[in-house]
């Protein structure tokens, strides 16, 4: 009989585990604005200061061509009137994928406030000139990162990948406006948004917004 003991390590902890054991903000979506911009804004920045490690990442669901769902985590650019936006390689799998559906969930969860924040919306890859300027205004090791390429693809080895590392973030220091062509600035231009406030009494609270073909927004309570 096989033993399955650090299962029931794993389920000990699993069931220890409690959330939102800190007060948590009030929410009144009566009070709401008309457009979610603004409250993503304010509910970004009032988690950042309430301390919330990486308020900026945040999941991006993509399908492929089989219609399987995919999920990664990565780093939110800007949010403006365009849409959310976000960057990678055209070449990656989750490049692919809005190759062929440009169309994309986003999700922010930040346990600290007890809130979460799911976008829905099509996908628009931006020009050149703005996916380059996308990397500018980054760190040396976010253009490294881009220059080092072959994101998604088979590694042979650990080697491999730092030999290709050490080449990319030393160019990067002898040329801080290296051209990454794959690199690719992509904006989400969001037709649903949910802002979901945790309540420790589990009444929480569901705020959608959806957007008509007319381009306004309406607003709906859910239940939790």
């Amino acid at each position: 009989m096989t033993s399955d003991l650090g299962g029931d390590d794993f389920r000990r902890t699993l069931h220890s585990l409690r959330v939102w054991d800190v007060p948590l903000p009030s929410f009144d979506p009566e009070a709401a604005p008309a457009e979610p911009l603004e409250l993503f804004r304010d509910w970004f920045t009032h988690a950042a200061r309430a301390g919330q490690p990486e308020p900026h990442t945040m999941s991006l669901a993509t399908v492929d061509a089989d219609g399987r769902p995919d999920v990664r985590t990565l780093m939110l650019h800007d949010a403006d009137a365009r849409g959310w936006h976000f960057a990678s390689h055209a070449t990656s799998a989750k490049g692919r994928q809005l190759a062929g559906r440009p169309e994309a969930a986003l999700g922010f969860y930040w346990p600290a406030v007890g809130r979460q924040i799911r976008i829905r919306g099509r996908v628009t890859a931006c020009g050149a000139r703005e996916s380059r300027e996308d990397l500018a205004v980054r760190s040396r090791g976010a253009l490294a990162a881009a220059l080092t390429g072959r994101q998604s693809e088979v590694l042979g080895s650990l080697t491999e990948l730092a030999e290709a590392s050490a080449a990319a973030w030393a160019r990067a220091g002898a040329d801080p406006e290296a051209a990454a062509p794959t690199w690719t600035r992509y904006v989400l231009d969001a037709a649903e948004v949910e802002f979901f406030q945790g309540d420790a009494a589990r009444r929480h609270t569901r705020l959608h917004y959806r957007r008509d073909p007319a381009g306004a927004w309406t607003r709906t309570l859910l239940w939790p």
